[in-house]
């Protein structure tokens, strides 16, 4: 059974890392296919429920994204779930095309052939 988290609740138990970030995992709500995996930090998640267009922080470019502001290809944010230690976000969302910057629907194309290893 989900236990429900209001907003103003959230804050109290989410768990940033030391860097202030937190990992935030986006999901299709529709396919249940994992798209990505970002980061956020208290900004880009206060913006994302400000606006319902999903933001995070860029590690590399160190500042907000607004994931689509290049693309086109936005999230737009249907649920949020918070995991049992409150360190990882997930996101249920709404994509507007491929999620990766390479094209691909996910980020997640690259499979590992390990069947030598076993």
């Amino acid at each position: 059974m989900n236990q429900i988290i209001s907003i103003q609740s959230l804050g109290e138990q989410i768990k940033f890392g030391e860097n202030g970030l937190i990992p935030a995992i986006a999901q299709s709500i529709e396919t249940k296919e994992i798209l990505m995996l970002a980061y956020m930090n208290q900004e880009s998640l206060n913006r994302t429920l400000e606006t319902g267009k999903v933001h995070y922080w860029s590690r590399s470019r160190r500042k907000i994204w607004l994931k689509g502001e290049t693309s086109g290809h936005f999230q737009f944010l249907q649920q949020m779930y918070l995991d049992c230690d409150g360190d990882t976000l997930l996101l249920l969302i709404n994509q507007i095309g491929p999620a990766c910057h390479t094209g691909q629907t996910n980020c997640f194309f690259q499979q590992v052939d390990f069947t030598d290893k076993y």
